[in-house]
């Protein structure tokens, strides 16, 4: 399943780190990433591959909910396919 991952928040450091590890340990895979930090703000946008026999959706979700409370910023997840349909109109 290919999903949208962005995160964003104040800059610091290890916060591509955490998100990668998190993802690793949920058996997803980073296919693409791309990320900027404007002033002190850092954007971050993945696609990634969940592979839903190690993790599910959710599982990530939640999983990347905790990592975002750890380190400060805001991180949301969304099915690739819901996020093409959000941007179709």
């Amino acid at each position: 399943m290919k999903c949208v991952i962005s995160v964003l928040g104040k800059d610091r450091s290890g916060v591509v780190a955490a998100v990668a590890t998190a993802l690793a340990d949920c058996g997803a895979n980073i296919d693409d990433i791309s990320q900027t930090i404007l002033d002190d703000i850092f954007s971050m946008t993945m696609l990634t591959t969940l592979d839903p026999q190690v993790a599910d959706f959710n599982t990530v979700q939640e999983r990347l909910e905790k990592v975002g409370e750890d380190v400060g910023m805001q991180i949301i997840i969304q099915r690739e396919d819901v996020f093409q349909y959000m941007y179709k109109i």
